[in-house]
């Protein structure tokens, strides 16, 4: 490796080693697909909600909140605090219903409720959040591990990736949760050390961090204003509250932790614990922006070589030294947030310390890809291969299958992550993609638990009408100059919100006006 030492190396290593360890261990108990998806529902409470906390603080948290708070302010926190609203209605509702069904799948009762249409085409909206969301955490631990060793990108998603899939594939859910319990505390205290180094080092001490966060207004939630154009408070609170329902509620990641736990009172526990340490956690990566930021202003000859690297990668390998430069100094803060942590690390940190931080950013993305391969597995053996190929097959077919499945989501992600490349924003693209696919998803969803009378006439024209709206508000922008008074208004984090409304309120209201005709 190029800049990492000898002992930082060793300690990553042994991370990586340790985590493959635990899925050999594991795949000694997986004598079942029962066990492979659901570890036969012994997890207790505890470690299911430091599972799903671990699953929640991805590398787009470690790295794009940073870098977001660098380059801004802390109205993305504002997600975190909307997190206590979808988690009451998660627990008070979704597990129960979760849990009287027995289904293993998040969107078998779709079918029951809709017909094979509505489970199908919120399978496809599921993974293709999955692929988005690893291809995303993916690109956000190769942007780390490529300032800090030098190799391509691509490499490093590959070499992680592998790691990824043997420890999944071998241990099955219960090697997932059990590394996330380890992982949930290495990336905590990896958080807690960042923050550390970064005030010890900071010319002034906190005091000084205090008063350029102020006069740069970087402790800012966001304009209060009822104006949903841009990125305000309320529109944060609603994205953080519909995207954190649909975490809660649809998503396969959360619903197989639901069966996995000893009772319903031990999986609401773990919403809860999950919820309760992410939002103070979180606040955390904000402060740590804001800290960087501070650290930089004292410091501005070291941003520049950040500068220079953001505006090579704009650019591209044919842009000259000259291009480079002059582009450099147009790049606003918010252009280069996400390479400012990688940075700091590199020349900052001290040898031995670096491994152990590595090894949580490493971790804080193993949890969440782990966590998606395993779950689109579940969904695909489940929701695919069963219902439209061979409905009948034994529990070894079946195990074969979910590890196929395990290898073939892992490799998508990957594919992902290299296609993201040169993103502006971690967070913000997986924000977008993940509110496009997730909005249509949702409202289905809640179609069929809150309104009784929609059936599945109701549900596939509030669909075909929700779908038409989600695509107008995300493709708005391609819209020509001439044709502007037909460009959505609103800011891209009301998609989820927007899409799931239409199709909850249009489905309940064609239900509700043809029992009224009959």
């Amino acid at each position: 490796m190029k800049n990492l030492p000898l002992l930082d190396i060793a300690i990553i290593a042994i991370y990586l080693i340790a985590m493959v360890g635990v899925g050999i261990y594991f795949s000694r108990k997986n004598e079942s697909s029962e066990q492979y998806t659901k570890a036969s529902g012994k997890i207790p409470g505890w470690a299911i909600g430091l599972s799903i906390y671990a699953t929640f603080l991805s590398s787009n948290t470690f790295l794009g909140v940073p870098g977001k708070a660098f380059g801004g302010n802390w109205n993305a926190f504002v997600f975190s605090i909307s997190m206590p609203f979808a988690a009451w209605v998660a627990a008070k509702y979704f597990v129960p219903f979760y849990r009287s069904t027995g289904e293993v799948s998040a969107y078998t009762n779709l079918e029951k409720r809709f017909g094979p249409w509505a489970r199908t085409y919120a399978v496809v909206c599921f993974l293709l959040t999955q692929i988005t969301r690893m291809g995303s955490v993916f690109f956000g631990i190769s942007l780390t591990l490529q300032a800090l060793t030098g190799f391509s990108m691509e490499t490093i998603m590959l070499v992680t990736g592998i790691c990824i899939v043997i420890y999944t594939v071998l241990g099955g859910i219960e090697a997932v949760i059990w590394t996330e319990v380890v992982q949930a505390v290495l990336k905590t205290g990896g958080a807690l050390l960042i923050l550390y180094l970064i005030v010890s080092k900071m010319p002034g001490g906190v005091s000084k961090i205090i008063e350029i966060g102020q006069q740069s207004d970087k402790f800012s939630l966001g304009s209060f204003s009822f104006d949903f154009t841009t990125s305000t408070f309320w529109v944060v609170l609603l994205y953080g509250f519909f995207i954190n329902l649909n975490n809660f509620g649809m998503d396969q990641n959360y619903v197989q932790r639901y069966h996995a736990s000893s009772s319903e009172k031990e999986a609401a526990k773990s919403i809860w614990l999950c919820v309760w340490m992410f939002v103070p956690v979180s606040l955390v990566f904000f402060v740590i922006g804001a800290c960087l930021f501070a650290y930089y202003q004292t410091t501005p000859s070291l941003i520049e070589p950040i500068k220079l690297q953001a505006a090579a990668e704009h650019l591209g390998a044919t842009a000259s030294q000259t291009d480079i430069a002059n582009y450099a100094k147009t790049l606003q803060p918010s252009d280069y947030g996400d390479k400012v942590m990688p940075n700091f690390m590199v020349n900052m940190i001290p040898t031995g310390l670096l491994g152990l931080i590595v090894s949580a950013i490493l971790s804080a993305a193993m949890s969440t890809i782990s966590s998606g391969m395993n779950a689109s597995a579940t969904v695909f053996s489940e929701d695919i291969y069963k219902r439209y190929s061979k409905k009948k097959i034994s529990d070894k077919q079946n195990m074969r299958l979910l590890y196929i499945g395990t290898v073939l989501f892992g490799l998508g992600g990957m594919a992902c992550g290299i296609a993201m490349i040169g993103v502006k924003s971690i967070l913000d693209i997986w924000w977008q993609l993940s509110g496009i696919f997730a909005g249509g998803m949702l409202g289905l969803f809640l179609l069929g638990i809150i309104s009784k009378r929609s059936g599945n006439t109701e549900a596939m024209a509030a669909t075909v009408i929700g779908l038409m709206v989600i695509l107008w508000l995300s493709l708005s922008s391609l819209i020509p100059n001439e044709y502007d008074f037909l460009r959505s208004p609103l800011h891209a984090n009301m998609v989820i919100v927007i899409g799931t409304l239409s199709i909850y309120l249009t489905g309940a209201t064609i239900a509700k006006f043809r029992s009224v005709k009959a």
